[in-house]
């Protein structure tokens, strides 16, 4: 994101982490700096600081988050900074309460706070007012985003407050209406998330906005009842990772150090013997996990989404292995499910042993296309995307509840796993594979879905 012009006397920065589609800020001013929504890392935070010579005086979170953990509490003790978040949380940690009438003095602008209850009911909206008293940006959390709200539904449980989606879905309605429509329509709006959040489900591939486009084209800001707000916000929400609720418990008690949590990560030597009942998640390309791998390995490959959907097969409370093909790649996996609060289940991370018996079959595409009815199709999209079928008759299943359902695969034929573009299928057939009696057939199709998909359309 470009600085707004050196004239003003602020400054904005979006930090934005592509594989959780996270987007935290940094407001300046006088040598003052509020971080926002910070990620688990707090490195970047550090180090922007340091290069524009700022102090972090403030860390202000927008409400608990559910997909990733926060660094909000590391920071506060490293810099001093205070935190602040609403006193509706009822947070675990050493905080300033931030609602409706508070504001935070930054150099020579003010942060003022909105309570903005709809994607939770602890959500505040962060507003920017200049020296002359103008708001000029709006923080919006979950509450807005470019294109689409916060959904209501990720509170239900009686672990994080038993709050039904309906009744949120109201407060997004009145939230919207009362307080961010009636916001300046010049009012830069930059959200938490942006495309391919599961915090939301029309995000625009835009990563910032201002109130006025919202208006002419958020499908949720247009002119609709109540009712009709809460049916049409409900309708169509994508499927909630097993994860979320344990990182919105532990974004309310505070997340240990990020470095330190990594180091913590146990590296196993070669020839370890690996407890049975342990998952193990192969990180490696598809192509050499079907070459061999450890038997009743996952191939959940490093890629865009790794922590969401090692947060959305794998439990909160479940320990695992961690398997990859040289030290860097396994650094990287372990500091990517250290984002979502995992590390801690990572029972031993190692590098992929010599001898690794299991081999995958390589799928006959040919085969595939002349005789799909030889075939018991497993498709593992989610739902909305699976409205739109590939092969008649297919089995469907979405990923996340794969291994709950494995059972419900017949096995008088081979079996065929697709996806949408080929990166969960591989992860799919080796959860079959490890789950079906031994000796049923399980092939990945892969990419060639993609030529299938458009032979759908035509």
């Amino acid at each position: 994101m470009s600085p707004l012009p050196s004239t003003q006397p602020f400054r904005i920065h979006q930090f934005y982490d592509k594989g959780l589609a996270h987007a935290s800020y940094a407001v300046l001013s006088g040598g003052r700096m509020a971080v926002i929504d910070p990620g688990r890392d707090p490195q970047p935070y550090y180090d922007f600081a340091d290069e524009q010579e700022a102090r972090i005086v403030a860390v202000i979170e927008t409400h608990p988050h559910a997909d990733f953990v926060s660094s909000h509490l590391e920071i506060a003790q490293e810099t001093g900074a205070a935190i602040y978040v609403s006193r509706l949380v009822k947070a675990g940690y050493p905080h300033r309460p931030f609602d409706e009438g508070d504001r935070i003095s930054l150099g020579q602008v003010e942060l003022h706070a909105l309570n903005t209850p709809g994607h939770s009911p602890d959500s505040i909206t962060i507003l920017l007012v200049d020296e002359l008293g103008q708001i000029r940006a709006a923080f919006t959390g979950d509450t807005l985003f470019v294109g689409d709200v916060g959904r209501p539904d990720l509170r239900e449980d009686e672990a994080v407050g038993g709050h039904k989606r309906e009744e949120l879905a109201g407060l997004m309605y009145d939230s919207t209406r009362d307080k961010l429509m009636t916001l300046p329509p010049t009012t830069k709006v930059y959200p938490a998330h942006g495309p391919g959040s599961l915090c939301g489900k029309t995000t625009s591939p835009d990563l910032d906005s201002t109130i006025g486009k919202e208006l002419r084209t958020n499908y949720a800001l247009q002119p609709m009842t109540r009712a009709e707000f809460v049916q049409v916000l409900l309708e169509d929400q994508p499927f909630v990772p097993k994860y979320f609720g344990r990182d919105v418990q532990l974004n309310k008690q505070g997340a240990p150090a990020f470095e330190d949590s990594v180091r913590a990560v146990k590296h196993l030597p070669g020839g370890t013997a690996l407890e049975p009942e342990v998952l193990i998640i192969d990180t490696r390309p598809a192509a050499q996990f079907r070459q061999g791998h450890l038997p009743g390995a996952i191939n959940l490959m490093d890629g865009g989404k790794f922590e969401t959907w090692l947060g959305s097969i794998l439990g909160p409370q479940e320990p695992f292995y961690l398997v990859a093909e040289s030290q860097i790649a396994l650094d990287t996996v372990i500091r990517k499910a250290a984002k979502i609060g995992y590390e801690g289940n990572i029972q031993g991370a190692l590098l992929t042993p010599r001898e690794v018996p299991t081999t995958s079959p390589a799928v006959d595409v040919e085969r595939v296309r002349q005789h799909p009815e030889q075939f018991t199709v497993v498709d593992i999209r989610n739902r909305t995307e699976a409205k739109k079928q590939v092969f008649d008759g297919a089995l469907l299943i979405p990923l996340p509840e794969l291994r709950e359902r494995a059972h419900e695969v017949p096995t008088d034929k081979p079996v065929l796993v697709h996806c949408a573009g080929g990166y969960r299928s591989a992860a799919g057939a080796s959860i079959l594979q490890a789950a079906l009696p031994a000796g049923t057939e399980i092939y990945d199709l892969g990419e060639a879905i993609n030529e299938f998909q458009q032979q759908a359309v035509h």
